[in-house]
């Protein structure tokens, strides 16, 4: 019995030296990411500040890009925003969704893109609520259009003598399955609905770079342009790096001087609620295997996942 008391002891006494050692990693940590709410990167001899939001790859999520945005529109010591944009396209709604961002930031401190390599299709969709857009002459911009791919087995499966029973509500519930060859119906669907979002994108476009839906329907066909051409459709306003368009948001500003760039935190939530889950339970466990048999373990406790959150 007296083995059992200090074994238990002893459990305690390490769950409480785990927790404590959490609490002082969560100071550590807040420190961490109250710090990296400042200043982080960009020329150190700058004073005026501009936040950089990077979008990047395909667009499949706008929440990292909103957060950014919304976080850099509500700090009143940033002046401006770049957004940094290097991005063959992805999704329609999260693209708008960007886009209706930006364009809601730029009632209140000017957003300028800056485009890399790529900024096509929904990279260019949402680069178009910008107060001015700057691209480098090769950079490969445009593709303003909407695509939709849907394949066919049907007849693969017919080889292989295999057999989709489908029952549905209606007669286009099961629109672009691949088990079965596309209707003149879906075809006619799908096409409206493709033009649809399609004429989204065109107005966007239209209304962002305010010119004559006469001038960019022509171009609006799918095709991928170089930077400067670009330019010289007035789909961009300026040839240029990084560095220029971080110029021009302070320029934008009216503000002088160099710009001080500010990136968004580095999102450390993540890592430090793994480490309190994978601690809690290591305590937690040492508790069970002190005080409970071995069933118990199955059924008394509260799971590691419910204490770390």
């Amino acid at each position: 019995m007296e083995k059992r008391s200090i074994i238990i002891i002893v459990a305690v006494a390490s769950a409480a030296f785990m927790l404590f050692v959490i609490a002082a990693l969560t100071v550590m940590f807040s420190v961490i990411d109250s710090a990296s709410v400042g200043d982080y990167g960009g020329s150190s001899s700058g004073k005026v500040k501009v936040g950089v939001v990077e979008v990047k790859g395909m667009i499949s999520s706008p929440d990292e890009t909103l957060k950014d945005l919304r976080r850099f529109e509500d700090r009143e010591d940033i002046k401006a925003i770049v957004v940094r944009v290097d991005s063959p396209g992805g999704a329609v709604a999260p693209s708008q969704e960007i886009h209706d961002a930006i364009v809601r930031v730029t009632k209140t401190k000017p957003v300028v893109i800056s485009m890399g390599n790529v900024a096509a299709s929904g990279g260019f969709y949402l680069s178009v609520g910008a107060s001015r857009i700057y691209a480098e002459p090769g950079t490969l911009t445009g593709s303003i259009g909407v695509i939709a791919e849907m394949p066919e087995v049907d007849q693969l499966m017919d080889w292989a003598h295999v057999k989709m029973t489908v029952i549905k509500s209606g007669k286009l519930k099961d629109l672009g399955s691949p088990f079965r060859a596309m209707t003149d119906d879906d075809r006619k669907f799908f096409q409206s609905l493709i033009d649809d979002v399609y004429g989204q994108f065109l107005k966007a476009v239209v209304d962002g770079r305010k010119l004559p839906i006469e001038k960019v329907r022509p171009i609006a066909d799918g095709r991928v342009i170089s930077g400067n051409q670009a330019k010289e459709l007035g789909l961009i306003d300026k040839l240029g790096g990084f560095e220029d368009a971080a110029d021009g948001a302070v320029e934008l500003a009216h503000e002088t001087g160099k710009p001080r760039l500010v990136y968004p935190p580095k999102d450390t939530d993540f890592k430090l609620q793994d480490l309190v889950k994978e601690s809690s339970s290591s305590a937690v466990a040492g508790l069970r295997e002190a005080a409970l048999p071995p069933m118990g373990l199955l059924f008394l406790a509260p799971s590691a996942e419910g204490l770390g959150r």
